[in-house]
């Protein structure tokens, strides 16, 4: 056999022997004397596995040898074997290769490839494994190879061709806002949107250089995956908004505990700065996670509450339980009591019975109106990738006072609640994003105004009461600054045995937000999340 090199491998199945076939491809139009090329009687029934060995060595003996004719005329399709090895070579540029093929197993036989690739002046080894089937011809008889464009590379489905040559565009990565490179091997979160960002900004950014590739040609003439790198060229940037540093503060903070979400964003620019999940899923609950956010949900609540005159000093006593209008009967955590309360008392403590009874002070769109003309909820947000919006539908009777609390049909991301943070902290909604918002398709969600300047100055305090010696005392006392704030949130969900924990806060211009499902109190399970990631800033 011409090039044939045997090896002493013992193989298995019957099969004795690997077989090495090696040589320059060159489009011979002779035909092989392999066995199975050879005149035989006609035989009929199961192929034996002598006939299925020899038909492949044939076969493979052919391919590597350049005789593209000879191997087609060992398959059940000649034209259509012998153009696409022809192509193997005019397209894909393979200048020799060398196929050992391995033990049969039953009527397959698999085999290695090894092909030298020549293209604008470089040179390439391409290794991968194939394998092919033999089979008995209906009308001749003769044991032939099945034809499938999969022979000549396992990823290849009928219509699609290999081809070599430069890249259509250089290949992009994506790196933080200082520049360092993001791959989801330091940043496991980041393992659903990476392959979202290239594909919807790769073509917007400029720079790089193309390289030298082998890919497959679809039969519509678009381009597949790439299989094999020549050359590689000078890869583009894409620029996020994230930061590293924060990154990795976020991925660590989340293996506290499972079933957990991290946001955090820049106060200034609504610039995403991190996001994790435990565990890493495609859906990224950190952007997408549509659950009730309980009392954290208290910041906006209370924003329609300052609107509608309520002042922070305002007597608002706190009982163990409450109901407003006859409606539904609410409670605190630990069904917990302060009827010296203030209004300001109730935030920092987490009053619900608080809130409930102030509910006389709105009306039904006084929530859903605060929601949309202060934190931009309501309408669409262009996050960059994939992102929950929030929903605060409003109501009346039990709806609306459940929605006083964070509860009802109120569902919220830890992104949503961190930009709720980052806008009393700035004092402006900025619509959170990850990559400069010239990129993104369509506009920027804006709220209606910014927060009221005594509004705002009231919401910071309470968020700072809360965070010195309210209910999110214990996360945050490790938070060095002065100017910090926080909310924490329990909600609770039918059936579930505990809430899910809620966090919000900001620490100069960084805010985040962190979930636990299930994590019961939010300033024990979702507060360390969140003080971790503030802490790295």
């Amino acid at each position: 056999m011409i090039g044939g090199v045997f090896a002493g491998m013992v193989g298995v199945a019957g099969v004795g022997v690997y077989n090495l076939y090696e040589g320059l491809t060159g489009g011979h139009s002779g035909s092989t004397t392999g066995p199975a090329a050879q005149a035989a009687p006609a035989k009929t029934g199961p192929l034996a596995l002598a006939e299925v060995r020899d038909t492949a060595q044939a076969f493979l003996a052919a391919w590597a040898k350049g005789d593209n004719f000879a191997a087609g005329e060992l398959t059940n399709d000649p034209t259509g074997a012998s153009d696409a090895l022809a192509g193997y070579r005019t397209q894909a540029h393979v200048t020799s290769v060398k196929l050992t093929s391995g033990a049969a197993q039953d009527t397959t036989v698999p085999f290695r490839v090894n092909a030298t690739i020549t293209y604008g002046g470089k040179k390439s080894t391409w290794s991968y494994d194939s394998a092919l089937t033999v089979f008995r011809g209906e009308t001749t008889h003769k044991p032939l190879v099945d034809w499938q464009p999969s022979v000549l590379h396992p990823q290849l489905t009928q219509g699609q061709s290999l081809e070599t040559g430069q890249a259509k565009s250089p290949d992009v990565v994506v790196v933080d806002r200082n520049g360092k490179q993001l791959d989801a091997g330091n940043y496991p979160s980041l393992k659903a949107v990476l392959p979202q960002l290239r594909e919807r900004y790769g073509s917007k950014v400029s720079g790089g250089k193309p390289g030298i590739e082998t890919w497959i040609n679809d039969p519509d003439g678009g381009l597949g995956e790439s299989l094999h790198v020549i050359a590689r060229g000078t890869p583009a940037k894409l620029a996020t908004t994230l930061d590293s540093r924060l990154q990795a503060a976020a991925e660590q903070a989340v293996t506290q505990r499972a079933q957990s979400s991290v946001a955090a964003v820049d106060t200034t620019t609504g610039g995403i700065l991190a996001f994790a999940n435990n565990p890493v899923t495609d859906g990224n609950n950190a952007f997408n996670a549509a659950v009730a956010p309980g009392s954290t949900f208290k910041i906006i609540t209370s924003t329609a509450l300052l609107e509608a005159g309520v002042r922070p000093s305002q007597p608002a006593p706190c009982p163990a339980t409450t109901n407003f209008a006859n409606g539904k009967m609410f409670h605190n955590v630990e069904n917990s009591s302060d009827l010296s309360a203030t209004f300001q008392r109730d935030f920092a403590i987490s009053c619900n019975t608080g809130f409930i009874k102030l509910a006389a002070s709105l009306d039904e769109s006084s929530v859903p109106a605060a929601a949309k003309t202060y934190y931009g909820f309501g309408r669409t947000w262009n996050v960059g990738v994939p992102a929950y919006d929030g929903s605060v539908p409003g109501g009346s009777g039990d709806e609306m006072t459940e929605e006083m609390i964070g509860q009802g049909q109120i569902q919220m991301s830890p992104l949503n609640m961190a930009a709720v943070a980052a806008t009393v902290q700035n004092g402006t909604f900025h619509q959170p994003r990850i990559v400069a918002a010239e990129l993104i398709d369509g506009p920027l969600a804006a709220a209606g105004a910014g927060l009221p300047s005594g509004i705002r100055a009231d919401l910071k305090s309470m968020m700072s009461l809360t965070a010195r010696s309210g209910t999110a005392a214990g996360a945050m006392g490790s938070v060095s600054g002065s100017d910090v704030g926080a909310k924490t949130g329990s909600a609770e969900v039918d059936g579930q045995a505990k809430p899910n924990g809620w966090f919000t806060a900001y620490r100069g211009d960084v805010a985040a937000a962190g979930l636990v499902l299930q994590g019961g109190h939010g300033g024990d399970s979702a507060g360390p999340i969140v003080t971790a990631v503030l802490k790295a800033s």
